[in-house]
């Protein structure tokens, strides 16, 4: 697949790639499940139980399979190819699914198989956003293409999980929460399916040696960075609300406001593709992530609302460059064999952070000014950023 004339750098150009629009419509409405799944699990399981306690235990097991095991179901995709690990993940996923949309249905389910059956799903995620990633690095013929395609890619994906809740809301004013997940098992299965089916899709590969997280040329310097996008932005959405409480604004305001930060990533992310960066992937990705820090931790001074807005808005145009330059920074640091676990490895490094930064953020939120908080949630981006330096330190 390297052997494509060369093409001029453009969103255009990515898209006429051999098979790239097939192939990325159908990852697409495959990872349109990973939008809708989690409010409809949510709704699903508190209507079923009564209980936001458990629901809440449910989703924290859904969430914590599906994030920690990612780097190993990467590992099988690279293994096995999509074809041989891809469509038997979305099809034992997509069965759980179901499972979990009948037990929830009614009010009334017991919590024990309800507990195992989304811990169960979660373990069986498929890797659809690493995949599709490390396809776009067989498909692009050059960096500068490539960059182009990782960006197109985010802002497609951030879409996809505005839209998805947006898609839940509309079904459950018909239909019972349940009938959300029998959706997200629908897309996944059914977009998979098209997926795998591309002629595209390279097939399985020699076995190669686990991905080494350490050193320098590894990809744990882009997860770490990631981790920190994601603590520091999962705290800016309870952060919004907190402060719109604390200044008398009404919060059916904060919806608009986090709107702005998501408005400022799809442009951030546009325009980062569009440029012809001469600086490697690695030194950008520490200057996006320091830039997103320091954004976030000064929109703590901000006067009101709208200057918070604004310095929203102005920290999304830095998460979404630091988010596609990891997983460029990922693909660079391993063998094509690896890709896909390496974009595993970032893509569990931001869902992590994201699940661990809004526990944090509500831990602090009451016990120091909202000032505060917001400067300890820009930290983490600063400190994730200075810790993703150290292995490159220790090498020279």
């Amino acid at each position: 697949m390297s052997t494509h004339a060369p093409v001029r750098p453009s969103y255009a150009a990515v898209l006429r790639l051999p098979g790239a629009r097939r192939t990325f419509a159908a990852a697409l409405t495959a990872r349109l499940s990973y939008g809708t799944v989690s409010l409809a699990v949510m709704l699903s399981v508190t209507r079923a139980t009564g209980s936001y306690a458990v629901s809440g235990v449910v989703m924290s097991l859904f969430g914590a399979a599906s994030v920690f095991l990612m780097p190993v179901r990467g590992a099988l995709i690279d293994r096995h190819g999509p074809r041989g690990a891809l469509a038997p993940m979305a099809c034992v996923y997509g069965a759980l699914l179901t499972v979990l949309a009948a037990l929830t249905w009614h009010p009334g389910a017991p919590v024990a198989p309800l507990a195992v059956t989304a811990a169960l799903a979660g373990a069986c995620t498929p890797p659809l956003g690493p995949t599709m990633r490390a396809l776009w690095a067989e498909l692009a013929p050059d960096r500068h293409l490539l960059q182009r395609a990782y960006s197109l890619d985010g802002v497609a994906e951030e879409l996809l999980y505005v839209s998805g809740p947006l898609l839940v809301g509309v079904l459950t004013g018909f239909a019972p929460p349940a009938a959300g997940i029998l959706l997200s098992a629908l897309l996944i299965v059914g977009g998979t399916a098209v997926f795998v089916a591309s002629p595209v899709l390279p097939g399985p590969r020699p076995a190669a040696r686990g991905v080494r997280l350490g050193g320098g040329s590894g990809p744990l310097a882009p997860a770490v960075v990631a981790l920190g996008v994601g603590l520091t932005l999962s705290g800016v959405d309870l952060l919004t609300m907190a402060y719109a409480s604390a200044h008398a604004y009404d919060t059916d305001l904060v919806p608009w406001v986090l709107g702005a930060l998501s408005a400022g990533s799809a442009l951030g992310g546009l325009v980062n593709g569009a440029v012809r960066w001469t600086a490697p992937a690695r030194t950008r990705l520490l200057r996006f992530s320091v830039a997103l820090g320091l954004v976030v931790a000064a929109a703590g001074l901000a006067p009101g609302l709208w200057a918070l807005t604004a310095a929203l808005a102005l920290a999304g145009v830095f998460f979404a460059p630091t988010l596609t330059t990891a997983y460029l920074a990922a693909d660079e640091s391993v063998p094509a064999a690896s890709r896909t676990q390496a974009g595993a490895w970032v893509n569990m490094g931001v869902n992590a952070g994201s699940s661990a930064g809004a526990l944090a953020t509500g831990l602090l939120i009451g016990r120091m000014p909202l000032g505060v908080c917001f400067l300890v949630a820009g930290a983490t981006s600063l400190a994730a950023a200075a810790a993703g330096c150290l292995p490159r330190a220790r090498r020279g």
